[in-house]
């Protein structure tokens, strides 16, 4: 992409609105506009890096043996009524009428819906396991949003059901989404520490929330530092080996970690004093067992060997798709702007031309801009008739993690320079040797 052809408007000035870096620099780099209170539209840059983990999220869970399917953002509430959460769940449900005056509600949540479609179609054990998910918008109609895309009213969201014969087979697949969203973190450039949490209007006995750290995060958390250390790597995982999944769940949550809300004191302090931690964290994820909570409320039963008709066990699995964006630039930034890791970042690297209208100088910014995309990778080409300062700090601020900058003085000594925007450390080196460094880089992921 051309930056003189593109949308992209940055603003210089802090936005007086935004209370934390996330909230700043998605405004600044010109990702997000406000609409309403706690509602964005997401402009050009913010929707390619929404679409980009919404990719990874599809990718690991089709991995993982999980269906994708889509349901209405608009419920009624005859089902919810029927599940008996309609009036408990409190204010946050947007309710509405029809002009029919039927009874309607703005989708916080969807396991009503899901085991209403799987009641209606699957009969037998034989049809299970199965787990079906989406990614669709969800309204919960906060008392004070705040913070941006980290807590408003309408966001995107991955929310996935398992179905099971068992407690037993619904417990592998609790232990198989836990390791699905290790890759899935770790493939987005995210340290997310899974921890003992509170099950809140969901309900359940099962349940851990994934935590990326940060200064600014809502949640206070207790955890043994040695669960840093933890990386789940490119291992070779077979979703269906109940032993293997138990395995790293165990691997990764045996080490102390909790969230305020579940935290224990007298165990904390078995934890030697050298490795205890206190800090905040950003919720990104959660996953449930919950039994057969709603399958007994909406009759979702299934036909076992000998006969009989039992309710299938149940649980449901969530990542916040577009809270994802914020989490990653409050833990991913400097006082430039934001730095996004190479998984997510909305293109692979900016090229810059120091002097535009220079024969040599465009001629060569041309052929690495041709040269790059002809390898899959998508530049983003600096055209614009600016200052080199200003084109610095726009590449700053968007927080691309790489960058080829292209002057008259360079080209004389046949090299361009390669920034990396993590380490500020610069290389020079002619400019194929750049495309290749660059292709290499991304040749993995």
């Amino acid at each position: 992409m051309r930056l003189s052809r593109y949308f992209l408007p940055v603003l210089k000035e802090n936005p007086a609105e935004a209370q934390i870096v996330s909230h700043r620099l998605m405004l600044r780099a010109g990702m997000i506009k406000q609409a309403s209170a706690g509602i964005y539209s997401w402009l050009p840059l913010g929707f390619k890096v929404l679409r980009k983990l919404e990719n990874i999220v599809h990718e690991e869970q089709v991995r993982a043996g999980h269906i994708p399917m889509l349901m209405p953002t608009l419920q009624s509430a005859d089902l919810w009524r029927e599940s008996g959460r309609y009036d408990g769940y409190g204010e946050e449900m947007l309710r509405m009428q029809d002009r029919h005056g039927r009874d309607m509600l703005y989708s916080p949540t969807a396991e009503e819906m899901f085991t209403d479609v799987f009641r209606s179609h699957v009969k037998s054990y034989k049809d299970l396991p199965l787990t079906l998910y989406q990614i669709q918008w969800k309204f919960r109609d906060e008392i004070r949003p705040r913070f941006g895309v980290m807590r408003g009213r309408e966001f995107l969201m991955k929310d996935g059901y398992n179905f099971d014969l068992t407690k037993e087979d619904a417990l592998h697949a609790y232990n198989r989404h836990l390791v699905s969203y290790l890759r899935t973190y770790e493939r987005m450039g995210l340290q997310a520490i899974p921890m003992r949490a509170d099950s809140g209007p969901i309900g359940g006995d099962y349940t851990h929330e994934f935590l990326v750290l940060a200064e600014t995060g809502e949640s206070e958390v207790f955890y043994d530092a040695e669960i840093t250390d933890l990386k789940f790597g490119d291992r070779e995982i077979d979703y269906d080996n109940v032993d293997q999944c138990q395995a790293i769940l165990e691997e990764f949550t045996s080490r102390y970690a909790r969230t305020d809300e579940t935290h224990d004191e007298a165990v904390f302090n078995e934890v030697p004093e050298d490795r205890r931690r206190v800090a905040r964290g950003i919720e990104v994820g959660q996953i449930f067992y919950f039994g057969t909570q709603y399958s007994e409320a909406l009759n979702a039963t299934v036909q076992t060997p000998d006969g009989s008709s039992v309710p299938v066990h149940m649980g449901s699995h969530g990542i916040g798709v577009s809270r994802l964006l914020g989490a990653i630039i409050e833990a991913s930034h400097d006082d430039k702007g934001i730095i996004w890791p190479e998984g997510v970042t909305p293109f692979h690297c900016g090229i810059v031309n120091l002097k535009q209208g220079d024969d040599e100088a465009d001629a060569a910014c041309e052929a690495l801009y041709k040269s790059l995309t002809a390898l899959g990778l998508e530049p983003l080409y600096d055209d614009r008739n600016e200052r080199a300062g200003g084109k610095f700090a726009s590449m700053d601020l968007i927080g691309l993690p790489w960058r080829i900058t292209v002057g008259p003085r360079g080209l004389k000594n046949g090299v361009v320079e390669v920034t990396c925007r993590r380490s500020g450390e610069s290389e020079e080196m002619p400019p194929e040797q750049a495309v290749a460094k660059i292709a290499g880089i991304y040749a993995g992921l």
